[in-house]
C-alpha cells in the first residue's frame, strides 16, 4: 500500500525503527516507547525548513481548493480520490526531503500520521470510515501543525 511506504520511510527518515514503523501509521501515535504526543519545544514552537512549509502549504491549499464541496457534501468519491492523491504526493515531498531536528521530526510525525489517516480515509480504504472524515482528520492535523510549528506565513483552515 502507498501509504503504508510513506508512513515507513517518515519512521526511518526520524530513525526510529522497529515497532515504531508500524505505529507511525497508527493513531496512539507511539514509537516503542510511550506515546509521543504533540508539545511545544521548551514553550516554543518548533523550527521548520523551506521543503516542509512548502509541502505543508501544499497541502493546506488543496484541501482549501475542496473545502466548500466538502462541507456542501458535494464532494464525488473521484474528487476525494485527487485530493487524497494530492495530500499523499506532498507528504511524499516532506518524506524525501526531511530536514528537521530529530525531536522536532518525532513531532512532525504524529501530525503526518494524522494526514497519513485521513488521506487513507479520503481514498475510501479505511473500512467503516467516510471520506469527509479523512477531510476533516487532515483539517485537524494541519490546524496542529500551525499550533506546534514555527511557520509565519501558514494559517489553518477556517472550517
Amino acid at each position: 500500500m502507498k501509504i503504508r511506504s510513506i508512513a515507513v520511510a517518515a519512521a526511518l527518515c526520524a530513525g526510529v525503527a522497529g515497532s515504531a514503523l508500524a505505529a507511525t501509521a497508527a493513531d496512539s501515535h507511539s514509537h516503542g516507547h510511550g506515546t509521543v504526543k504533540l508539545q511545544l519545544d521548551a514553550g516554543k514552537k518548533w523550527a521548520t525548513d523551506e521543503a516542509l512549509r512548502r509541502s505543508m502549504g501544499g497541502i493546506r491549499e488543496a484541501m482549501a481548493a475542496s473545502l466548500q464541496d466538502i462541507h456542501r457534501n458535494r464532494m464525488s468519491a473521484q474528487a476525494y480520490d485527487a485530493l487524497s492523491k494530492s495530500v499523499e504526493g506532498e507528504v511524499a515531498r516532506i518524506v524525501a526531503e526531511c530536514k528537521l531536528d530529530p525531536k522536532a521530526d518525532e513531532q512532525l510525525h504524529v501530525v503526518l500520521a494524522d494526514v497519513l489517516d485521513g488521506v487513507e480515509r479520503m481514498a475510501g480504504k479505511a473500512k467503516g470510515k467516510s471520506r469527509r472524515s479523512g477531510a476533516d482528520k487532515v483539517a485537524g492535523a494541519l490546524a496542529s501543525y500551525a499550533k506546534y510549528f514555527d511557520d509565519p506565513g501558514f494559517k489553518p483552515l477556517a472550517h
